[in-house]
């Protein structure tokens, strides 16, 4: 793929989620650029995790941009081989004329992201679909402090028009995230069947470092460590843990979305100056990825 289009996917993501937002500690934006250019690839794939399924995926198909929402490269590699799997997607892909972009907690951070559309999900049933903070629905409103820029900031509380009961929090989470099952603590003294949730602290995949100490009734993420759930159960808050990944997956759609869009965003921007480059942008078929899934399985 040429670098002009690599720049302009980048471009078209940084909009959507700009990488200011990121924690200190992420490592996203553009981590690999292929130098190989492959003239008849026009796929743009979506995937939470680069695995070796996904990356068979995207070498049989017309691939040639990959967003990886979680870094296919975090720590520093002391080397680049194909005896380690991970590594070997890497090796792969940038043979194949394949660049893959991150975004990771930018995603999660910005309005209309994925700690959003979680909000969504829980403040109100899944019958009925309506914006956040409008009259007499629910309201959402930023844990952390939100970014000069006024485009976001880390974790959600999401505040119910009225309480509801933990069963009712479990049927919604469950109908949004598309999961039969997820891991729930209930506080002594609380039954799941009262109605006493008002208000829903949320963050996506790993919640502890951002949920714990936030006043809400419950606490809804992927995963947390066994004593911040002793905790924050001993505290009198309900937890719902669903799984890392399963509180992001269900995102892609809408992301696929956002990015269709701002593609031909930037395609319009670059017709006169740039014809050829507009047409190559319009051509890009954004697809979401058949082999992406949790890693653990339910036995």
């Amino acid at each position: 793929m040429a670098v002009s289009i690599v720049k302009s996917l980048c471009k078209a993501m940084e909009s959507i989620a700009p990488l200011r937002l990121a924690e200190k500690w992420d490592n996203v934006g553009l981590l690999l650029e292929s130098p190989i250019i492959n003239p008849n690839a026009n796929r743009v794939l979506l995937t939470i995790d680069l695995t070796t399924a996904v990356t068979e995926e995207a070498l049989s198909s017309r691939t040639a941009f990959i967003v990886s929402y979680h870094p296919t490269i975090f720590k520093p590699l002391p080397s680049l081989t194909l005896a380690r799997p991970l590594q070997s997607n890497l090796l792969r892909c940038a043979a194949s004329g394949i660049s893959v972009y991150v975004p990771h907690t930018a995603l999660d951070s910005v309005w209309g992201g994925i700690n959003d559309w979680l909000g969504a999900g829980v403040g109100q049933p899944p019958e009925k679909k309506g914006p956040p903070n409008a009259e007499g629905g629910y309201k959402i409103a930023l844990i952390g402090e939100e970014s000069p820029d006024g485009k976001g900031g880390m974790g959600r509380v999401v505040t119910l028009p009225e309480s509801v009961s933990m069963k009712e929090m479990e049927r919604r989470i469950k109908t949004h995230l598309g999961v039969d099952q997820i891991q729930v603590g209930y506080p002594a003294g609380k039954s799941p069947e009262d109605a006493t949730i008002r208000s829903v602290a949320i963050c996506a995949g790993a919640g502890d470092g951002v949920l714990l100490g936030v006043d809400a009734d419950l606490y809804f993420t992927g995963e947390m460590p066994h004593h911040a759930v002793l905790a924050s159960v001993a505290d009198g808050r309900f937890v719902a843990l669903c799984g890392h990944t399963n509180t992001e997956r269900g995102y892609l759609q809408t992301l696929a979305e956002k990015l269709r869009t701002q593609i031909q965003t930037e395609a319009q921007e670059v017709t006169e100056l740039n014809p050829s480059l507009a047409s190559t942008l319009r051509s890009l078929d954004v697809h979401i990825s058949k082999a992406d899934k949790h890693p653990l399985q339910i036995v």
